[in-house]
């Protein structure tokens, strides 16, 4: 049988070396290298890359709140246009009802109900003519000098938009039971 220790020489270092390999990543080739000497463009490639992502969501979240305060803008115009006619409705309602009434109960009863309706049209044309900020300002305004009305009214709403949800839903319990 062949001598296989001539085949490979031993040396004097008891670490293997693995400087003079290509396929060895360079850290391992030279491990005791200075830090950074290796991959230094790589390091900065990733690095500016990073930083090029993070811009990017940063951007992409401005975007995206720019849009949603846009959007509730536009939903909160649409709004305050819905609320403006629906007041408008209501003051003729009351003027309407004024004159019956005058009719049933009487002409002072009856100015009672249209003092009501001018207040209902002066209360729309302020929230038409005022912009959805001043109306914010307004509310913020109102709920700092009278915080016990506005919890009131608060709940006072709550309860109404409850009331109304919840027949809502109780009309539309007979009609999916007989489909």
């Amino acid at each position: 049988m062949a001598d296989t220790d001539n085949n490979f020489p031993l040396s004097q270092d008891s670490t293997p070396g693995f400087g003079a390999n290509a396929a060895v990543a360079p850290e391992v080739a030279a491990p005791n290298a200075a830090p950074g000497a290796f991959g230094d463009d790589a390091a900065t490639k990733s690095k500016a890359s990073l930083s090029d992502a993070k811009q990017q969501v940063k951007d992409g979240v401005t975007k995206v709140q720019h849009q949603a305060v846009d959007k509730i803008h536009a939903l909160a115009g649409d709004g305050k246009a819905k609320a403006g006619s629906a007041l408008d409705q209501v003051a003729q309602l009351l003027h309407d009802a004024a004159g019956q009434v005058d009719e049933k109960l009487g002409s002072q009863y009856g100015q009672y109900a249209r003092s009501a309706a001018d207040s209902v049209t002066s209360l729309s044309g302020a929230i038409k003519d005022k912009d959805v900020e001043e109306l914010l300002d307004d509310a913020r305004a109102f709920v700092t000098k009278s915080p016990a009305v506005a919890v009131g009214i608060a709940a006072a709403l709550g309860f109404v938009l409850a009331r109304v949800v919840q027949s809502g839903v109780e009309t539309r319990s007979p009609v999916d039971t007989a489909a």
